[in-house]
C-alpha cells in the first residue's frame, strides 16, 4: 500500500497535469475559432473555382492539346499522394486517422500494381507513414514554427507538384486530408486533383443542379487560354483549402482531447484523494490501537 507521502506526490502531479491540459484546451479553443472561420471562408471559393474549372474543361477535355493539369498524362500507373496532417500531437486520433487512410490507399494502389509516391505536408503524416513506406517518399513539407500558413505556402506546393508533372514523375495526383465538418467531426477525405474530376460535375449538371456547371458561358479569350491561367491557381486553392481544413480539424480535435484529459485528471484526483483519506484514517486507527494496547499492557 502506498504511503501518504507518495499519495500526496501523485495528487500534486495529477493536479499539475490538469492545469496544463486546461491551458491547452483554452489555447486550442481560441485558435479553433480563427481556423474555423478561415476554413469556412475558403470553402465556397474553392467549390466555385472547381465548378468554373468544370465549365471550362468540358469544352476542351476532348482536345488532344488540352492542358496536362486538366486531363493528366493519359496514363494511370504512377500515383502521387499529397498527405496533409498536423505538425504536433496531443490531438486524439486526428493525425492517426489521416495516416491510416493514406496507408490503406497506398496498399490498395500497390495491390493493383501501381507505383505510389508520397508528398507529406505536416510532420505527423511523415512520421506515421515513414515507418512502412519510407521508400515512397518524394518530399516532406513542414510549417512548424509558423504562426499562420498563408496562400503563398500552398502556391509553393502547387508549383512543386506542377514541376513534377511536367517532368513526368507521376500520372495521377490525389490530395488526402481531414475534412473539417464540425468541432467533433473530421473526416479523412481523398480528392483527386490531376486529372480534374469533371464527370462528377457533369453528372450534377445533368441532374438539374443550379450553378456555374449547369450554365452556358461564352469566354473571351478562348477556353484554353483561360485554363492556362486558372488551372495552376485552382491547384493551389484546393491545396490551401485542405491545409485550412486540416488546421481547423486539428484544433477541434485537440480541444476535445484536452477536455477529456482534464476530466480524466479530475476523476483520478478524486480517486487518489479518497485513497489518501482512507490510508490516513487507517494509519490513525492503527496508531490509536497501538497506544491503547500499550496502555492496557501497563
Amino acid at each position: 500500500m502506498a504511503n501518504l507521502k507518495e499519495l500526496r506526490g501523485r495528487i500534486n502531479s495529477v493536479k499539475s497535469t490538469r492545469k496544463i491540459t486546461q491551458a491547452m484546451k483554452m489555447v486550442a479553443a481560441a485558435k479553433l475559432r480563427r481556423a474555423q472561420q478561415q476554413a469556412e471562408a475558403a470553402r465556397p471559393f474553392a467549390e466555385r473555382m472547381a465548378r468554373m474549372l468544370a465549365s471550362l474543361g468540358q469544352a476542351v477535355a476532348g482536345n488532344p492539346d488540352a492542358p496536362t493539369l486538366l486531363v493528366g498524362t493519359g496514363r494511370d500507373q504512377t500515383h502521387l499522394l499529397i498527405v496533409v496532417s498536423g505538425e504536433r500531437g496531443l490531438a486524439g486520433a486526428f493525425n492517426t486517422n489521416v495516416g491510416r487512410y493514406a496507408r490503406t490507399r497506398i496498399r490498395e494502389l500497390e495491390a493493383q500494381g501501381k507505383t505510389v509516391k508520397v508528398l507529406a505536408v505536416g510532420r505527423k503524416a511523415a512520421a506515421y507513414l515513414k515507418r512502412e513506406f519510407a521508400s515512397r517518399f518524394v518530399g516532406e513539407i513542414s510549417f512548424q514554427g509558423k504562426k499562420q500558413v498563408g496562400f503563398a505556402e500552398a502556391q509553393e506546393i502547387a508549383l512543386r507538384v506542377t514541376g513534377m508533372l511536367e517532368a513526368g514523375e507521376f500520372d495521377v495526383c490525389t490530395l488526402i486530408f481531414n475534412h473539417f465538418r464540425n468541432v467533433i467531426s473530421q473526416i479523412p477525405t481523398a480528392q483527386q486533383l490531376i486529372p480534374a474530376q469533371l464527370p462528377e460535375v457533369e453528372a450534377t449538371a445533368a441532374n438539374g443542379a443550379q450553378g456555374d456547371a449547369a450554365a452556358w458561358y461564352e469566354y473571351e479569350p478562348d477556353e484554353a487560354t483561360i485554363l492556362a491561367q486558372i488551372l495552376p491557381k485552382n491547384l493551389a486553392i484546393q491545396i490551401y483549402r485542405a491545409i485550412l481544413d486540416s488546421a481547423a480539424g486539428f484544433y477541434g480535435s485537440q480541444m476535445n482531447a484536452m477536455d477529456n484529459a482534464t476530466r480524466n485528471a479530475g476523476e483520478m484526483i478524486n480517486k487518489l484523494t479518497l485513497k489518501y483519506n482512507r490510508t490516513r484514517q487507517a494509519n490513525i486507527t492503527s496508531e490509536l490501537i497501538e497506544i491503547i494496547s500499550g496502555a492496557e499492557a501497563l
